[in-house]
């Protein structure tokens, strides 16, 4: 007679639980929540697990979702170190690993998409799908804010925020001119923008982030992009969602990232910005379900990738195909599905 054996898997509450795990000495957050099939939610540079909050219970009632605070951000510890987005893609490989979990959907949000698309370069035979939202490091424009900050006097001026009155002066005028501004492209990220500001004052934070956006951006724009590796992408499942209002990775860089990436599938939010899970919540969570729902996990053959490497892509090909599909595009007035 055959004997099943129990089913070992935790069931864990949908609302997310904070816990924390040291590796390699220092102390990494995060923040779990459901289970069954695994998804890996990295947040954006400045940001934490917490600005999931709006999908993740919502998730977890299918996954078991986790969304970690990256090494310098949030309630992880914030030492003198290595924030490259390839350490990043690391630190997610070592946190799996801890958490005995064997491969995962990674969904990577502006600076966490180009985590996300770092770590299914290096291990690609951890990543089931990838979805990236609002990603970074597609191609080297991006918000001439960050540049900025990315100068040997931008993160000096991150000190000022420290001095008295400062802060609550920079919110309490961001509150009017999001009120005057209402739901134009930059007034919807405006609440974003002040709820990152207000942890940066932190000696710690500020180092790690200034250390960050130097690792990915100078004043020339994106430093790392991913253009040049996307065609290794072509039989892992990708969706790319994207705000049309995003001001910080404007939704071009989706249009560029869908002709790079064989097989990919692309939505646009109309009325979102930079975050669009934000934005509708309910649409985001219902879109990633159908996503997993109508994909196959990736499957990892090492020898196809061998020979996806070794035929390489050439640059002026990968240029060509990228300008002739937005040409296309811009022509038919978009393929992306979108909601008015």
């Amino acid at each position: 007679m055959m004997v099943r054996k129990p089913n070992l898997q935790p069931v864990r509450e949908l609302t997310p639980a904070l816990e924390f795990r040291t590796i390699h000495g220092y102390r990494r957050a995060f923040r779990i929540a459901g289970s069954g099939p695994v998804l890996l939610l990295i947040h954006g540079i400045g940001d934490n697990s917490t600005t999931w909050s709006t999908v993740h219970s919502k998730l977890a009632q299918r996954f078991t979702v986790i969304a970690p605070d990256l090494l310098g951000h949030g309630q992880s510890d914030k030492p003198r170190a290595d924030y490259s987005v390839a350490a990043y893609a690391n630190g997610m490989r070592d946190l799996m690993s801890v958490l005995d979990i064997e491969r995962a959907t990674v969904v990577g949000h502006s600076l966490g998409g180009g985590v996300a698309m770092q770590f299914a370069y290096q291990f690609p035979q951890l990543v089931e799908r990838l979805i990236l939202v609002g990603a970074g490091g597609v191609t080297k424009d991006v918000n001439i804010a960050l540049r900025v900050a990315s100068l040997p006097m931008g993160g000096e001026a991150l000190a000022l925020l420290r001095l008295p009155f400062v802060l609550p002066t920079l919110q309490v005028a961001g509150q009017v001119a999001g009120a005057m501004l209402g739901r134009t492209a930059v007034g919807r990220d405006l609440p974003d923008v002040l709820r990152i500001l207000r942890d940066l004052p932190e000696p710690t934070a500020s180092s790690a982030f200034t250390r960050t956006l130097r690792a990915v951006v100078d004043w020339r724009g994106q430093v790392v992009t991913m253009l040049d590796r996307c065609y290794l992408t072509e039989s892992v499942p990708v969706q790319l969602i994207w705000g049309r209002q995003d001001v910080v990775i404007p939704v071009e860089h989706a249009h560029m990232a869908h002709a790079a990436m064989p097989g990919s599938q692309l939505e646009i939010f109309e009325h979102s910005g930079h975050f669009p899970f934000h934005d509708d919540p309910d649409r985001f969570v219902e879109l990633v379900q159908r996503f997993i729902d109508s994909t196959q996990p990736a499957p990892y053959d090492q020898t196809a990738l061998r020979q996806l490497l070794r035929d390489g892509i050439d640059e002026r090909d990968l240029s060509g195909s990228v300008d002739t599909k937005v040409a296309v595009l811009d022509a038919m007035g978009s393929d992306e599905r979108s909601a008015t």
